[in-house]
Protein backbone atom coordinates (compact mmCIF):
# COMPACT_ATOMS: atom_id res chain seq x y z
CA UNK A 1 0.00 0.00 0.00
CA UNK A 2 1.76 3.01 -0.93
CA UNK A 3 0.86 7.21 -0.75
CA UNK A 4 -1.19 8.41 2.10
CA UNK A 5 -3.37 5.55 2.98
CA UNK A 6 -0.34 3.95 2.93
CA UNK A 7 1.72 6.11 5.35
CA UNK A 8 -1.53 5.40 8.03
CA UNK A 9 -0.51 1.71 8.37
CA UNK A 10 3.42 2.54 7.70
CA UNK A 11 4.48 5.32 9.31
CA UNK A 12 1.94 6.66 11.59
CA UNK A 13 0.91 2.87 12.86
CA UNK A 14 -2.54 3.01 12.37
CA UNK A 15 -3.87 -0.52 12.67
CA UNK A 16 -5.23 -2.36 9.52
CA UNK A 17 -8.19 -4.32 11.19
CA UNK A 18 -10.18 -6.90 9.82
CA UNK A 19 -12.17 -10.13 11.71
CA UNK A 20 -12.21 -11.00 15.31
CA UNK A 21 -9.32 -7.83 15.93
CA UNK A 22 -11.34 -5.11 14.22
CA UNK A 23 -14.47 -6.68 16.32
CA UNK A 24 -12.17 -6.32 19.28
CA UNK A 25 -11.35 -2.30 18.52
CA UNK A 26 -15.15 -1.37 17.67
CA UNK A 27 -16.22 -2.87 21.34
CA UNK A 28 -13.57 -1.00 23.24
CA UNK A 29 -14.41 1.80 25.30
CA UNK A 30 -13.88 5.20 24.02
CA UNK A 31 -14.59 7.00 20.69
CA UNK A 32 -13.02 5.28 17.85
CA UNK A 33 -12.57 5.96 13.62
CA UNK A 34 -12.91 3.84 11.06
CA UNK A 35 -11.83 4.65 7.69
CA UNK A 36 -13.59 2.41 5.28
CA UNK A 37 -11.45 3.38 2.28
CA UNK A 38 -13.31 1.88 -0.71
CA UNK A 39 -10.47 0.67 -3.58
CA UNK A 40 -7.89 3.23 -3.79
CA UNK A 41 -7.13 2.50 -7.24
CA UNK A 42 -10.44 3.46 -8.72
CA UNK A 43 -11.61 6.04 -5.83
CA UNK A 44 -9.77 9.26 -6.39
CA UNK A 45 -10.87 10.46 -2.62
CA UNK A 46 -9.71 8.19 -1.14
CA UNK A 47 -6.04 8.96 -1.11
CA UNK A 48 -7.65 12.09 0.08
CA UNK A 49 -9.51 11.17 3.18
CA UNK A 50 -6.56 9.38 4.49
CA UNK A 51 -4.15 12.43 4.28
CA UNK A 52 -7.17 14.32 5.95
CA UNK A 53 -7.56 11.42 8.63
CA UNK A 54 -3.97 12.55 10.44
CA UNK A 55 -5.33 15.89 10.69
CA UNK A 56 -8.10 15.56 12.35
CA UNK A 57 -6.53 13.38 14.49
CA UNK A 58 -4.51 16.07 15.53
CA UNK A 59 -6.86 18.56 15.76
CA UNK A 60 -9.02 16.29 18.09
CA UNK A 61 -5.81 14.89 20.16
CA UNK A 62 -7.04 12.18 21.88
CA UNK A 63 -10.54 12.60 21.27
CA UNK A 64 -10.90 9.32 18.86
CA UNK A 65 -8.49 6.48 18.16
CA UNK A 66 -8.24 5.73 14.65
CA UNK A 67 -8.07 2.24 12.53
CA UNK A 68 -8.17 1.30 8.81
CA UNK A 69 -10.14 -1.00 7.87
CA UNK A 70 -9.34 -4.08 5.64
CA UNK A 71 -10.64 -4.58 2.43
CA UNK A 72 -12.42 -7.37 2.89
CA UNK A 73 -14.16 -6.20 5.99
CA UNK A 74 -15.50 -3.34 4.65
CA UNK A 75 -18.64 -4.67 3.75
CA UNK A 76 -19.44 -6.57 6.91
CA UNK A 77 -19.12 -2.68 8.74
CA UNK A 78 -20.74 -1.04 5.70
CA UNK A 79 -23.66 -3.68 6.21
CA UNK A 80 -23.49 -3.25 10.10
CA UNK A 81 -23.76 0.32 10.13
CA UNK A 82 -25.83 0.92 7.20
CA UNK A 83 -22.80 3.43 5.65
CA UNK A 84 -22.74 2.76 2.14
CA UNK A 85 -20.44 5.74 0.54
CA UNK A 86 -16.67 5.53 0.65
CA UNK A 87 -14.65 6.26 1.52
CA UNK A 88 -16.12 7.06 5.14
CA UNK A 89 -14.70 7.57 8.73
CA UNK A 90 -17.15 5.77 10.47
CA UNK A 91 -17.13 6.83 14.67
CA UNK A 92 -18.04 4.01 16.82
CA UNK A 93 -18.40 3.67 20.58
CA UNK A 94 -18.82 0.59 22.28
CA UNK A 95 -19.94 -1.24 19.06
CA UNK A 96 -22.65 1.60 18.43
CA UNK A 97 -22.17 3.82 15.53
CA UNK A 98 -21.48 7.87 16.64
CA UNK A 99 -21.60 9.19 13.44
CA UNK A 100 -19.99 9.13 9.94
CA UNK A 101 -18.21 11.30 7.59
CA UNK A 102 -18.63 10.49 3.95
CA UNK A 103 -16.52 11.71 1.49
CA UNK A 104 -14.15 14.69 1.07
CA UNK A 105 -15.32 17.79 2.39
CA UNK A 106 -13.99 21.21 3.24
CA UNK A 107 -11.63 21.06 6.30
CA UNK A 108 -14.51 24.04 8.21
CA UNK A 109 -17.13 21.10 7.51
CA UNK A 110 -14.97 17.76 8.73
CA UNK A 111 -14.32 20.16 12.47
CA UNK A 112 -17.96 20.80 12.31
CA UNK A 113 -19.15 17.58 11.64
CA UNK A 114 -16.01 15.38 13.63
CA UNK A 115 -16.46 17.92 16.60
CA UNK A 116 -20.57 17.45 16.96
CA UNK A 117 -19.89 13.68 16.76
CA UNK A 118 -17.21 14.50 19.59
CA UNK A 119 -19.53 16.13 21.74
CA UNK A 120 -22.43 14.08 20.95
CA UNK A 121 -24.11 16.72 19.16
CA UNK A 122 -24.42 16.10 15.94
CA UNK A 123 -28.19 15.67 14.10
CA UNK A 124 -26.50 12.29 12.71
CA UNK A 125 -25.91 11.16 16.23
CA UNK A 126 -29.14 11.95 17.72
CA UNK A 127 -30.93 10.56 15.41
CA UNK A 128 -29.08 6.74 15.93
CA UNK A 129 -29.55 7.32 19.43
CA UNK A 130 -33.17 8.03 18.88
CA UNK A 131 -33.10 4.45 16.86
CA UNK A 132 -31.21 2.73 19.66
Amino acid sequence: MTGPLGRLINELGYPCLAGAELQAFISQEGLHVLLLSGDPETNLETQDVAAILPELVSAFAGKFIPAVVQRQDEDLIRERFQVWPVPSLVFVERGQLKGVVSRVRDWQDYLEEVGAIVEGTSPHAQLIARQS
